[in-house]
């Protein structure tokens, strides 16, 4: 069985909102963020992941923040996308792991409805994804409260053919 690693990273400012998108998940904040799509950092680094362990380059390339197509997208949708490339590939998704990195919202509350989202858009088991949140002791542009960034590992395998 082929087995390979992919991981993400990403990374958005924030700007004058009410809200944030991560994992799907609506969050009340004070800001949203600077973004062509709706900016969830996580569902982002994600989708890099997968492309990564597929070697099908990363999210900018398939969704470029300068097409018009994709102004507002819901990542959510890019995501479902990102894993019907993977599986075209010959790939199917075995597990996620990621951490958000942030100093405020507080993430604890909303982690159980992001694992939920991320498991039914990749088609795997809610015990199949972990998310956690960290802070960075207010250090960095995190730490400053400028944004949000998040990084993501996951495994594929070949889908085995009959």
């Amino acid at each position: 069985m082929s087995i390979r690693v992919g991981t993400g990273f990403d990374v958005h400012a924030f700007e004058a909102g009410d809200h944030l998108m991560l994992g799907g998940v609506r969050v009340p904040f004070t800001q949203q963020f600077r973004a062509h799509s709706d900016g969830d950092v996580l569902l982002h680094a994600i989708c890099d992941a997968l492309l990564g362990a597929a070697a099908l380059g990363d999210i900018g390339q398939h969704f470029p923040d300068n097409d018009e197509a994709f102004k507002g997208a819901d990542s959510r949708d890019l995501l479902r996308q990102v894993v019907e490339k993977v599986r075209t590939c010959g790939f199917e998704c075995m597990n996620i792991d990621a951490t958000l990195i942030a100093q405020a919202p507080k993430m604890q509350p909303h982690l159980p409805g992001m694992i939920q989202n991320i498991a039914e858009d990749v088609g795997i088991e809610v015990a199949c994804v972990n998310v956690k949140a960290t802070t960075t002791e207010h250090l960095g542009f995190c730490g400053r409260g400028e944004g949000i960034a998040a990084m993501a590992s996951t495994l594929v395998c070949a889908i085995e053919t009959v």
